[in-house]
């Protein structure tokens, strides 16, 4: 099993590799530079794949590219929620969720891949503008993650930035396996 695989619950000591590993591909990057540059990079390498290669796993029992975009569109979609409580409560306690029921029990292979695109910038936008609106003190609330422990805003920042890095190679890594050269 990798140290992306994020399923709820978690086994012991999985979220602490887990996060590491994120944090890892974020960097010194600015997050809010990777959060705003997802959606353009997203709508690029879709633009390179037809319709089918979408629906291609990049092996038997993995993701499409189809199914890494309606995940970030869900993905988007709980942490706008996670923004607000954090930011609109105090110390609220956030859930975890099993990404791999989330694909099979909503069906994202049905799901078509620009319409996961156009949800998930959407919801990015709208998010942004809720980061943006953060003060310092803002970024240093905290919420208490189910299989995290406690998180301060500015961590989930980065989380969700490396989050999109983590995505966006998986797309490269599919892309390469599915589109012939």
């Amino acid at each position: 099993m990798s140290v992306f695989t994020n399923t709820s619950p978690s086994l012991p000591g999985q979220a602490a590799q887990y996060v590491a590993a994120i944090l890892d591909l974020l960097g010194s990057r600015d997050p809010i530079d990777v959060l705003r540059s997802t959606p353009h990079a997203l709508d690029r390498s879709l633009g390179a794949m037809s319709a089918e290669q979408t629906r291609q796993p990049e092996a038997p029992g993995r993701w499409s590219v189809r199914h890494v975009l309606q995940h970030l569109a869900d993905s988007e979609l709980v942490w706008g929620y996670r923004t607000r409580m954090v930011l609109g409560q105090d110390r609220p306690s956030l859930i975890g969720y099993d990404q791999d029921l989330w694909v099979e029990r909503l069906h994202y292979d049905q799901i078509d891949p620009r319409e996961s695109l156009d949800t998930f910038a959407a919801l990015r936008r709208i998010n942004l503008k809720l980061i943006e609106r953060a003060t310092p003190s803002d970024r240093s609330r905290a919420a208490l993650h189910a299989e995290r422990g406690e998180e301060s805003f500015g961590h989930m920042i980065n989380l969700c930035a490396g989050h999109d890095l983590l995505h966006l190679r998986q797309i490269d890594r599919i892309r390469a396996a599915v589109v012939p050269e």
